[in-house]
């Protein structure tokens, strides 16, 4: 990055207490920015559920008037992951008001106090184009945050650009893995936060200025590879 590029520079982040969202505040922390968090996890940071209306509405009012204006937004607070199974409706309405209501309504709050050549980062999923079984509520979230991404991209075109991100395994204690776990990633590894937050990062700098509206899949290249059954090793034991 340009030395000097974020300093004096404020970005909001959800979920930013802990895994990618840590390693996101930490990289902007590093690079001079001064970072606002919010989180449910107690900690020295707004503390808050941003599933809730008020919540947003007091965690935009506090960082304005704090800092007066905001730079960048990154919406990462991460929904419920329940099935169909077991996922009741006020269940899976939660995940969508914290996966996709909460970043739509806070880009709302913050519409009019972005600065020049601010962004908004929205962390989606692969989740968003392939699934497990039992994963709705937090898939539906996570497609969710992806079509509101261009959506807002045109919306706020000129004024703040909005691209998001698609982590595939993303091991948040930062562990190595050997063996099949690695080998059946394209890279040969799990990724770890700070493989985010990079991208992160770079798409708030100038160097991504011509970038806008798109989804960035970060996954090791695991939705790349085509499997079938029987072929290259691969088999489905049921």
């Amino acid at each position: 990055m340009n030395e000097n590029e974020f300093k004096g520079k404020v970005a909001a982040i959800t979920g930013g207490a802990h895994g990618i969202g840590k390693a996101i505040a930490t990289l902007f922390l590093q690079e001079g920015a001064a970072v606002e968090i919010i989180d449910t996890a107690p900690g020295a940071h707004f503390t808050g559920d941003v599933g809730n209306q008020a919540t947003l509405e007091a965690f935009a009012a506090y960082v304005l008037g704090r800092h007066g204006h905001v730079d960048f937004l990154i919406n990462n607070a991460p929904p419920l992951m329940k099935g169909i199974a077991s996922c009741t409706y006020e269940q899976f309405q939660q995940a969508l008001s914290v996966g996709v209501t909460a970043p739509f309504y806070l880009s709302k709050l913050f519409a009019e106090h972005f600065s020049p050549g601010g962004a908004i980062v929205n962390i989606s999923s692969s989740r968003d184009r392939m699934s497990q079984p039992q994963t709705e509520s937090y898939t539906a979230a996570k497609g969710g945050i992806s079509a509101l991404t261009h959506a807002l991209a045109v919306s706020l075109a000129g004024k703040v650009r909005v691209n998001a991100l698609s982590p595939g395994w993303i091991d948040t204690e930062y562990r190595a893995y050997e063996g099949p776990d690695a080998m059946q990633q394209p890279v040969a590894r799990v990724g770890n936060p700070m493989d985010i937050a990079q991208m992160a990062l770079f798409l708030c700098s100038q160097k991504a200025g011509f970038i806008t509206g798109e989804n960035i899949c970060i996954d090791g290249g695991m939705t790349r590879q085509m499997i079938y059954h029987g072929e290259f090793g691969w088999r489905l034991e049921g």
